[in-house]
């Protein structure tokens, strides 16, 4: 009696079966590109979230700023609170500024120097604020796509050692290895391309929101110059009469 050949061992083809059936290290693989991704993803979240807050609170804060409140009052209003971007610029400088002038100040150079110094290290913090985290974003886009092709290498160099165990170049035995291994290119991509995309474009909004704040303590820092002079001058008349 004529025997028939054995049917190949049948496969789950779904994105979960490949992923069960795949060995330990693409799995590892696997695991550690879609932890890359969810974590990319909370942080695309969260930045634009707190970019769109923070050009509010500019729109906010450049209102109540040309307003014609006087410098003193709105200081008083925010150096109680824990202020951000211009907000914080502003408090920075008008601390120093009152500072100097508590404890006598006399040139008027130095009392300016050190209120452009008081804003460049806010405007600093500020940057580093809004940057954090987004280096992140670039290591994934940069460094997923090549983690899925380690995974992809793996996983083909399994499949070549089942079919040479096999002896069999049969479709059912190789395509299962090597769909598990795209599958890890596959991820490598899905991690790396938002990532990538997210990170160019949550940049570029953090230097505009930069450049805005650099505006504003350039033409602050104009407006405190004029009122130094001022003050100065008031000051020396007074000492000459």
């Amino acid at each position: 009696m004529e025997t028939l050949p054995l049917a190949a061992p049948a496969h789950d083809m779904s994105i979960y079966g490949l992923f069960m059936q795949a060995g330990w290290i693409v799995k590892l693989v696997m695991i550690g590109l879609l932890a890359a991704s969810i974590w990319s993803w909370a942080i695309i979240i969260d930045k634009t979230m707190a970019f769109a807050r923070m050009r509010r609170q500019f729109a906010r804060f450049e209102e109540n700023f040309w307003s014609g409140q006087s410098l003193e009052e709105l200081y008083r209003t925010l150096s109680d609170r824990n202020v951000t971007g211009m907000g914080a610029l502003f408090v920075a400088a008008m601390r120093e500024w009152k500072k100097s002038f508590e404890r006598g100040a006399r040139s008027p150079m130095s009392l300016q120097s050190r209120i452009d110094r008081a804003m460049d290290v806010a405007l600093g913090r500020e940057m580093e604020r809004l940057e954090s985290r987004l280096g992140f974003l670039a290591s994934v886009g940069s460094v997923a796509v090549y983690v899925g092709l380690f995974g992809t290498v793996i996983g083909i160099m399994t499949s070549f050692q089942a079919i040479a165990g096999s002896e069999s170049t049969n479709l059912a035995v190789v395509a299962p290895g090597i769909a598990e291994a795209l599958l890890a290119t596959a991820i490598g991509l899905l991690a790396a391309i938002p990532a990538l995309v997210a990170y160019n474009k949550l940049i570029n909004d953090a230097g505009k929101l930069g450049a805005r704040m650099e505006a504003f303590a350039d033409e602050f820092s104009a407006i405190l110059s004029r009122q130094i002079d001022e003050r100065m001058s008031q000051t020396q008349r007074q000492a000459a009469e």
